[in-house]
């Protein structure tokens, strides 16, 4: 009987202290009005269970560049190219399921098709019929494999330091920073769900980047009350275990679009060899390299990016349409 007795006591403890240490989540009425801004608009499904949140801004009568973000971001991180391009281009920027203010997909769907789901929400919402698309690490893998599904839909690409190739021979895969690697076992992926305490979201964002000054203290509160969204961190813990096969690969070569690839020299999330293996299998497409820069390229150096992707639509999408005039 006492043995029952400590053992319940123990319980009890444990059940407290995980009650009273949890990192709550964060209020959805306030991170909306903390996190967007004038063009912050919502797309809903015809259910009204997914909601996206995106921004339509620049010139409407620019060419579309529908831009999608990676891990654990949201649309924010494309602030920078939309000051830079905005005057130029029409820029559609979202946050994907799991992410930011859209939060959790309801059917816990972090394949890509969920993703696809947040895109085609997006851009049938404001009558798109093609338009340029864009996307950083995980967006950029939903960026390539959209392409795959809709051909006809994507004019031009633009991968930057973007998910979905395999090791090239005698590569060793590359240190996760933090977050990466607590969520690839079960007690990691558990503890994240319930401490998130801001130093670890701040240590994980700073292993990401080369240029340390971006990820200042409203970048790390941005990520680390987002991620706090209620579901959000549930989410992140489904992804990490998805099929996200490489199977598909392969397929790159049968995309036919131009296609800018944008690499971080330094980046130590996604090696810039990958960078070669999409040039090796994509039949139309250039490759920058930027030294000195990590995973985020168009956070760590906006303006070489705004530059490489501005003289890349000249000669490609806005020269195309310039002929069939």
């Amino acid at each position: 009987m006492k043995k029952i007795l400590l053992v319940l006591l123990a319980f009890i403890v444990i059940a407290a202290a995980l009650f009273l240490l949890r990192t709550p989540d964060t209020d959805p009425e306030e991170m909306r009005a903390k996190y967007t801004n004038n063009a912050s608009q919502f797309a809903a499904s015809d259910d009204g269970k997914l909601v996206v949140h995106y921004r339509d801004q620049g010139v409407r009568s620019g060419i579309p560049i529908v831009l999608l973000h990676g891990t654990a971001s949201s649309l924010h991180t494309w602030e920078p190219l939309v000051a830079l391009l905005g005057d130029e281009y029409r820029i559609i920027s979202l946050t994907l399921p799991g992410h930011g203010l859209t939060g959790p997909h309801p059917d816990d769907d972090y394949t890509f098709e969920g993703m696809a789901q947040a895109v085609d929400l997006v851009v049938e919402k404001l009558r798109l019929p093609n338009f340029v698309l864009g996307g950083n690490s995980m967006g950029g893998w939903v960026t390539w494999r959209y392409a795959l599904k809709y051909p006809e839909r994507v004019d031009a690409l633009v991968l930057l330091d973007a998910w979905g190739m395999p090791l090239r021979e005698g590569e060793e895969a590359p240190p996760q920073n933090l977050g990466f690697r607590l969520l690839q076992n079960p007690i990691g992926r558990f503890l994240l769900e319930q401490f998130t305490p801001r130093p670890l979201v701040k240590k994980s964002a700073l292993q990401t980047v080369a240029v340390k000054d971006v990820i200042d203290d409203d970048a790390v509160d941005r990520y680390w009350e987002l991620l706090r969204l209620p579901g959000n961190r549930r989410a992140r813990a489904i992804a990490a275990i998805t099929d996200r096969t490489l199977a598909a690969s392969a397929l790159v070569s049968e995309i036919d679009a131009p296609t800018l690839i944008i690499w971080g020299a330094e980046d130590q999330l996604i090696y810039a060899s990958a960078a070669q293996t999409f040039d090796e299998r994509m039949p139309n497409a250039d490759v920058v390299i930027y030294k000195g820069v990590g995973h985020l390229p168009m956070e760590e150096a906006p303006q070489r990016t705004a530059l490489d992707l501005d003289a890349f639509l000249e000669r490609t999408v806005k020269s195309d349409r310039a002929r069939a005039m």
